[in-house]
């Protein structure tokens, strides 16, 4: 899988050379933007593809938590300037529906076919993986592009046949906009995982009742719910338990990890216990350690 969406990333960035060069040559805002478009979809195949090669790769003594936010601050700028590139191409959409500027209808029929073959080979060849969440949004975002790239195809076909120019800059100014809608989702996401978010397919309430529907557990307080990178969410949190030798904890604590991998998808998990029960003036006591003397016989 690593292998074939090293390719995937290669061929979309030979794809985008091509678009625009194309674009460039043959007046044609649609090939731009589908350009564009192509390069949003970046970020999603450069996050599974280190997700698929940095994840097994082992922690350091700098890198604690491993390489796992690479792929999102790399998804947060790449974003940051696809906005930019998306409203330059709707801002010159609109020039162009103004005044309409020949476009070359052959080019762009095929480079709207070859840009088809490659999306679509790429959703293809992913769509046998689509259980896996990485997978299934490469899936989903070159399906988009394929469905992109027959918009482009038609619309060639539609100016050969009929000479209407402005169709050129109305898909430009409909694929510029899909591209702003698709970044600012690519945004909210990266910034809120790097901001340390809850993540978005939880509540904090279900995971502190669950918590504390495992036997021994009286109170939980002090959680905190992040995640680190594609796939790997981490919790912290307070416990409050009764006075209890270790091996008591320790099955408590394996009650909790078991609750949390299985039903949340938590896997990097650290539990703090304290003792319930103690009055608000109560601090810590630990009474001498018994030692024997030496006239002891």
């Amino acid at each position: 899988m690593s292998r074939f969406l090293g390719a995937a990333i290669a061929a979309t960035i030979a794809l985008v050379g091509v678009e625009l060069a194309a674009g460039y040559a043959g007046h044609s805002i649609a090939l731009t933007s589908d350009a564009v478009h192509n390069t949003a979809d970046v970020p999603t195949l450069v996050i599974s593809w280190l997700a698929a090669r940095w994840a097994l790769r082992p922690p350091t003594a700098e890198k604690t938590y491993g390489y796992h936010r690479g792929g999102i601050l790399a998804a947060f700028v790449n974003a940051m300037l696809l906005v930019f590139a998306a409203a330059y191409v709707v801002y010159v959409s609109i020039g162009r529906l103004r005044h309409p500027v020949e476009v070359h209808a052959g080019l762009m029929l095929w480079v709207a076919l070859v840009a088809l073959v490659i999306n679509g080979g790429i959703a293809l060849g992913v769509h046998g993986h689509r259980r896996d969440l990485n997978a299934r949004t490469v899936w989903i975002h070159n399906l988009g592009d394929a469905l992109s790239n027959i918009a482009v195809f038609a619309g060639a076909l539609a100016i050969r046949w009929t000479g209407a120019q402005w169709i050129d800059s109305a898909l430009g100014l409909v694929i510029g906009a899909t591209v702003l809608w698709t970044v600012a989702g690519i945004l909210r996401e990266s910034g809120h995982i790097l901001l340390e978010g809850l993540p978005r397919n939880m509540r904090l309430e279900d995971v502190a009742r669950a918590m504390l529907r495992v036997e021994g557990v009286q109170e939980v307080h002090d959680i905190h719910i992040w995640t680190l990178g594609t796939d790997l969410q981490a919790l912290s949190c307070h416990i409050r338990i009764p006075d209890m030798h270790m091996d008591g904890c320790e099955r408590i604590q394996a009650r909790i990890r078991e609750t949390l991998e299985r039903d949340f998808k938590i896997t990097h998990i650290t539990v703090q216990f304290e003792r319930a029960g103690l009055p608000a003036e109560a601090g810590p006591y630990m009474p001498e350690p018994v030692r024997g003397t030496r006239g002891e016989g």
